[in-house]
């Protein structure tokens, strides 16, 4: 094995698992510089994030905990809200500084950090996004230092925004305190591809602008740590293309799928300029490379099969929210040279939660049991060895805070509908779903009246795997407490 690498992570938000033109031939969009990842490393076909929204997948891939065991049971953070993540709390980035890593996140964040409020004000900042955010334009102090963000948690710098860029306040932050104090009214977008909230941003303030700010900041960022001595971890969580979809000009009309593709086009340039960053850096190949994205595509892609016969969720059923494939179903490549196999399509089931014990085992890193309580290292796969000893089952989560859960060949949606996205479709007068993944890999056909055991089985290991507070094999440990839980009530309550 070579030696301890860096780790670069780019991390798409809301890119669906048929906006990659390497795992959807048929696809509108053309995505060279992701296709030549896959290309150069290994591409999984059943990877899946740790929730289908946004906060809750970036808790999770930051330290291997599904979020639900946060106070955060269901929904995202808003732009203001308070630190999911405190320095007790061992992420990827803290654990790297252990053994010497250089770290940085640059791009969105959105898992909470501490503002400052204005003397004489009073406020409490809420932990989901809400109507009451707005307020907190006028209530925060900018000039003062933000705590409990990036830096707090490991890593050595940072620069991007609080949150998606639909959320105010629209400023950049560098490491704890924002580039300059917000003085504009942003006004809100009026179309789909535009939406987003108004708020209070910085004069002069462009979406446009924020996705290459992210590539520029990357690419100085690999081009500083070259020749120090030390590896790096570089994770970059970028905007897009979640809305506001905002392409630059030199994209628009580059694709085949309408300023939504135009905008893909540009981040997969911004996945080569980093790569490209990389190898003129002449670390290439000291350097494992992820890419993904943070859940399934946005409702809004929906038009665009018949506007474009572009089908973001390729033929999986669902979308950003939902617990059906759609929400949760992701892009996953990793490339490693000289590790990782090049050019090769893996269909073992993996899940971003794993990502934490995987570079944990990359480095020698003993994991304590109060981290990673739901990660395993996928390390054997990228090796090109059996999925011997690989995770057992699943669970994965909606936006209401409903749960589903997956063993081998087994699906079980322990609620009725979606559990996200509202539609009209049978499975809502269902009290559960079961779906054989092998035969029915697009949820078409629900076979829980057919298989009480199976349901009954599945339903306990996903109870236990809640009490315990880990999937994992360890000593138990505690859940945060948020009154009641309302999700595990319901689901202590379900009778099938």
């Amino acid at each position: 094995m070579n030696k301890t690498p860096n780790i670069i992570f780019i991390f798409c938000d809301d890119l669906g698992w048929g906006d990659v033109s390497c795992l959807s031939p048929d696809s509108r969009i053309q995505t060279p510089h992701i296709d030549a990842l896959a290309q150069s490393g290994m591409s999984f076909t059943d990877a899946h994030a740790g929730s289908s929204v946004c906060t809750p997948s970036r808790y999770t891939l930051l330290t291997g905990r599904y979020c639900w065991r946060t106070r955060l049971k269901r929904g995202v953070n808003g732009g203001y809200s308070p630190a999911l993540l405190h320095p007790d709390r061992m992420t990827v980035a803290s654990m790297l500084a252990e053994i010497g890593y250089t770290s940085a996140c640059i791009g969105k964040w959105h898992i909470g950090m501490d503002w400052t409020l204005k003397k004489n004000t009073a406020g409490e900042f809420p932990q989901e996004l809400s109507r009451e955010e707005l307020k907190f334009d006028e209530l925060v102090d900018f000039s003062k230092p933000i705590k409990n963000g990036p830096v707090d948690v490991g890593f050595n710098y940072y620069f991007g925004i609080s949150a998606s860029l639909d959320m105010s306040p629209y400023v950049f932050i560098e490491n704890d305190r924002a580039t300059t104090v917000p003085t504009e009214h942003i006004p809100k977008g009026e179309t789909p591809e535009s939406r987003a909230r108004a708020g209070i941003g910085a004069a002069g303030w462009r979406h446009e602008d924020v996705l290459p700010a992210l590539e520029h900041k990357s690419v100085d960022f690999v081009r500083e740590q070259t020749g120090r001595g030390n590896p790096f971890f570089l994770y970059v969580p970028v905007n897009g293309p979640h809305t506001p979809v905002v392409p630059n000009e030199p994209f628009i009309g580059k694709s085949d799928c309408g300023t939504y593709g135009d905008f893909v086009m540009e981040i997969d340039q911004t996945v080569g300029n980093i790569v490209q960053a990389v190898k003129d850096a002449g670390v290439y190949d000291e350097t494992m490379i992820f890419f993904s994205s943070d859940n399934g595509p946005e409702t809004l892609t929906a038009a665009y099969r018949e506007q474009f016969n572009h089908f973001s969720s390729w033929k999986f059923r669902g979308m950003k929210r939902d617990n059906w494939e759609g929400g949760h179903r992701i892009p996953f490549i990793v490339s490693w040279p000289g590790v990782v196999e090049a050019g090769v399509q893996n269909q073992q089931f993996v899940e971003l939660a794993d990502f934490t014990a995987t570079v944990a085992e990359i480095t020698s890193t003993e994991l304590p049991d109060d981290a990673a309580e739901d990660s395993y290292s996928m390390l054997p796969l990228l090796r090109g060895k059996n999925a011997t000893g690989y995770r057992e089952f699943s669970v994965h989560h909606s936006v209401s805070g409903k749960w589903a859960i997956r063993r081998a060949k087994w699906k079980l949606l322990l609620h009725s509908g979606s559990g996200g996205n509202a539609y009209d479709c049978p499975e809502n007068n269902d009290p559960v779903q079961l779906y054989d993944m092998e035969t029915d890999p697009y949820e078409t056909t629900n076979v829980y009246g057919s298989h009480a055991d199976v349901v009954k089985e599945l339903k306990a290991l996903c109870l236990k795997s809640i009490r315990e507070g880990r999937s994992t094999p360890g000593a138990s440990q505690d859940n945060d407490p948020d009154g009641d839980w309302v999700q595990l009530r319901e689901l202590i309550e379900l009778r099938v």
